[in-house]
């Protein structure tokens, strides 16, 4: 009992001192998950906690449970929409683009290291693809709104990397540990299972639990409890049968967040605290677990690993990977940067020890150096480096709070508060007046000003400082939050500067955009509307932000609904 007390009390203070560490994260520019891993350390056996740590089989079950608990959370908030808009970049990525860079991470660490082509390919393999864990944390809570064909293809390809860099590391396990034989059959064959199995299990899964979340009616916090028991429960269904039990349940994820019902908003408010709870053991976990002096002694070939594959590999194989898709340069060069990685490569080093591999005890080390380089690096430039390549766009502002109000089976309204920013649209504007950008109104339900509600509250112009409360359908809700965000009044990213001060309907005569303007458009585009015109010459699927030089003006996306563009941006270009 004694013992048991012991552990429950060390547990407790390592993550209340982790949490209260966070805090410093704003300030010091770090990462969330690094302060954990860092804590973790401190605690080890060389830092001043002292703890003796060596048990790689509860690390690697521990962090097994924390990243499927992490993708079924990072599954529910992708939105489907962004999905399809980044599904077949991110997908070659996550096959081919691990490939890629294991092999050549693999050749580089072969030479530098002088160990055995296999043993070299291993460790590429075992660093070759991004963290989800650290993607979804960096990417959400870094405090910038990412163009969203970028972001949606970093989470998209930390999502469904996993199984591809899984089969490469167990198949050269087994090469070097004698206890496996491959062939090139082989081998696809396993692919095929992984994600094929992979796949229909999530997607199957995903449809069951969606329908069971409509049908059941439980208690409010054991609605995440069903998806997450039920998750764990196909991610390790999955993983019996052969097939990938990460890829199946960012599936379920996907599916259950993108069907509706009363439960979900329920499901979303109580995974964010089981997420984060998986995310703060397990960095806390593969922080004890690590021996700082050992990395020292290994200090200059991790650095000259992380250098390689942060600025050579990673790059190369991006570029070849997104170039064809007609990803613009400082796109390709921002999703090479955010290539980051994190627990998922040290739970993958994890799989030679426990094999007894020959110099697992090199590979651990050295992954685990590379993985603080890129938290250390590459995560606490996140926000840097998009403004600097300038893939970020406006931010949007968002809900204070938002509920749904369920009427009947299938109908939803949307409950939702703002704060009225000082610079932001809605200043002096009455609720009753707000409208979306189809011009459908919304309903106020309550306006709050310092801090006592208004009796008369849709004729009241709102003043900054304001709470007010919004009754709106769901999709009302992302174009409303434009009115409330504070609109920066200089810089790259002031709402003239962005998109110009003129705003187009997408379905506005080009022909007429012709004739003002002089642009000289050939017949085909003039016969269209501007949008069309703006999405031919674009060539891929537009999100907001993309932008075209015709003539003497620059048009810019300005709102995109169901995949196509609704509004544009105008305004005359530097040259005109």
């Amino acid at each position: 009992m004694e013992q048991v007390n012991a552990l429950l009390l060390l547990a407790g203070i390592l993550l209340f001192i982790g949490v209260l560490a966070t805090t410093l994260s704003a300030r010091l520019g770090l990462p969330l998950l690094l302060i954990f891993l860092v804590v973790g350390m401190l605690a080890g056996e060389d830092g001043p906690g002292g703890i003796v740590f060596d048990n790689f089989g509860t690390a690697f079950f521990v962090g097994n449970l924390a990243l499927a608990i992490i993708l079924l959370d990072g599954g529910l908030r992708t939105n489907i929409a962004t999905f399809r808009v980044a599904l077949w970049p991110a997908t070659v990525l996550a096959t081919w683009g691990v490939i890629g860079t294991a092999a050549l991470l693999g050749a580089f660490c072969t030479w530098l290291l002088g160990v055995d082509w296999r043993y070299g390919l291993l460790m590429g393999s075992i660093v070759g693809s991004t963290d989800a864990a650290a993607v979804f944390n960096l990417l959400r809570h870094s405090g910038v709104r990412l163009n969203e064909r970028v972001g949606a293809t970093l989470e998209i390809e930390s999502g469904a990397n996993d199984p591809m860099a899984i089969l490469l590391v167990t198949v050269l396990v087994g090469v070097l540990a004698g206890t496996g034989a491959t062939t090139p059959w082989e081998l696809l064959g396993q692919f095929v299972m992984q994600f094929g199995i992979g796949t229909v299990a999530g997607l199957l899964a995903g449809r069951l639990f969606g329908e069971l979340l409509r049908r059941v009616r439980l208690a409010e916090g054991l609605y995440a409890l069903l998806i997450a028991s039920g998750g764990l429960a196909v991610f390790a269904l999955t993983n019996q049968l052969g097939g990938s039990g990460f890829l199946a349940i960012y599936l379920v994820g996907i599916i259950v967040g993108n069907r509706r019902s009363r439960a979900t908003s329920h499901v979303l408010r109580v995974m964010d605290g089981i997420a984060w709870l998986a995310q703060a053991s397990m960095f806390l976990l593969l922080g004890l677990l690590v021996t700082p002096t050992h990395l020292v002694e290994h200090i200059w070939e991790a650095l000259a690993v992380a250098l390689f594959l942060t600025f050579v590999a990673r790059p190369l194989v991006v570029a070849m990977t997104l170039k064809p898709m007609r990803f613009a340069n400082r796109e390709i060069a921002y999703v090479s940067w955010v290539g980051l990685r994190g627990a998922v490569p040290v739970v993958l080093a994890v799989f030679p020890v426990m094999a007894g591999v020959p110099g697992s005890g090199l590979l651990f080390d050295v992954t685990f150096a590379v993985v603080l380089f890129s938290l250390l690096v590459q995560g606490a430039t996140v926000p840097w480096a998009a403004r600097r390549l300038k893939v970020e766009v406006p931010d949007s502002g968002e809900p204070l709070e938002s509920k749904e109000v369920w009427i009947g089976r299938e109908t939803v309204l949307a409950l939702v508060a703002f704060r009225v920013e000082a610079q932001s649209l809605a200043v002096g504007t009455p609720p009753a007046e707000l409208t979306d950008l189809r011009g459908r109104q919304v309903r106020c339900a309550a306006l709050v000003r310092h801090e006592r509600p208004l009796l008369a509250p849709s004729a009241t112009p709102l003043a900054a400082g304001d709470i007010v409360w919004l009754l709106a359908s769901p999709e009302q809700v992302a174009h409303l939050t434009s009115l409330f965000g504070r609109q920066e009044q200089s810089g790259h990213l002031a709402v003239r500067n962005f998109f110009g001060e003129f705003v187009l309907d997408a379905a506005s005569s080009a022909a007429a955009l012709d004739a003002t303007y002089g642009l000289d458009l050939a017949p085909a585009e003039s016969s269209g509307s501007v949008g069309e015109l703006l999405a031919a010459r674009l060539g891929r699927r537009p999100v907001v932000g993309d932008r075209i030089g015709i003539g003497n003006v620059e048009l810019t996306v300005r709102a995109v609904t169901a995949g196509r563009i609704a509004s544009v941006g105008l305004k005359m270009s530097k040259h005109g």
